[in-house]
């Protein structure tokens, strides 16, 4: 049964999230523009096998944060303390794109409640100065009333070729986009402009870190990243030849095989 639960605590005053399955815990978290239900084609197979946590992140979807700005360790903050209040030990968390960059402060705050790492579509280096600056350049749009042309180019971007053929299912992505509100997309893009490299984060860790690389994905290209897949002891790798950026939504079935499978093998490892 699906659940949506809420909880408050310091500094964010709604932290909405959806509960459902059985079993050892996985946590999904999601990119941006995004809120919790980018996973809606994913985690219904997953809960059958693990009890699933979906956060809205605070500022996105339901949940929402203090003042006018979050910060990537304090988005891992939030996800600690829906951990905490569901009285989970033991950990698998799936980060994609900008929850990847969550997932990674989470390891570098609480790697201790780790069973497995997975990267989806994520990297563990910081912005170069060439993507800061691009975040700046729109980050002035969206504060200038243009935050919908902003979503309507930034959308199709990440999807692959044959995604982007189903005109409906794409428009869809952009409405999604377009609940958004500005105030947290700028937070969300100074919180990334911010955040430091963590590929320490990863030199020799314990846990099973798995990598979810898109043939198509030009927004994190797997050439980029795939140095990182050899800095954990234990790393397992899979490029879907037919996805971008969003392999949830692109290749629903595949994604949701390869998170079970991880999540079966990384708690295997704490018996």
């Amino acid at each position: 049964m699906e659940q949506k639960l809420r909880i408050t605590v310091p500094d964010f005053p709604n932290l909405a999230y959806l509960k459902t399955g059985t079993g050892p815990a996985m946590i999904l978290l999601h990119g941006f523009p995004e809120s919790g239900d980018l996973w809606r084609k994913v985690w219904p197979a997953l809960a059958a096998h693990f009890t699933v946590i979906v956060p809205d992140l605070p500022g996105s979807g339901e949940s929402t944060f203090s003042g006018e700005s979050v910060s990537i360790e304090g988005l891992a903050k939030s996800v600690k303390a829906i951990a905490d209040h569901e009285q989970v030990e033991q950990v698998v968390i799936a980060g994609h794109s900008m929850g990847g960059y969550v997932a990674l402060a989470f390891a570098d705050l609480y790697g201790s409640k780790l069973a497995g790492l997975s990267l989806v579509h994520s990297t563990a280096a910081a912005d170069s100065e060439e993507k800061k600056e691009t975040r700046r350049k729109s980050i002035e749009l969206i504060n200038k009333g243009g935050k919908e042309a902003f979503i309507r180019q930034m959308i199709p971007a990440l999807f692959s070729k044959g995604f982007k053929e189903n005109k409906a299912a794409l428009d869809k992505e952009i409405a999604k986009g377009l609940r958004l509100e500005a105030k947290s997309m700028v937070a969300f893009y100074n919180a990334m402009i911010n955040r430091p490299e963590r590929i320490a984060t990863l030199n020799g860790v314990s846990y099973p870190v798995q990598w979810i690389f898109g043939k198509e994905d030009t927004v994190i290209p797997a050439k980029n990243v795939i140095q990182q897949s050899t800095l954990a002891n234990v790393n397992l790798v899979s490029v879907y030849p037919e996805a971008a950026h969003m392999s949830m939504l692109e290749v629903p079935e595949r994604l949701a095989k390869d998170l079970h499978e991880f999540g079966q093998y990384c708690f295997r490892l704490t018996r």
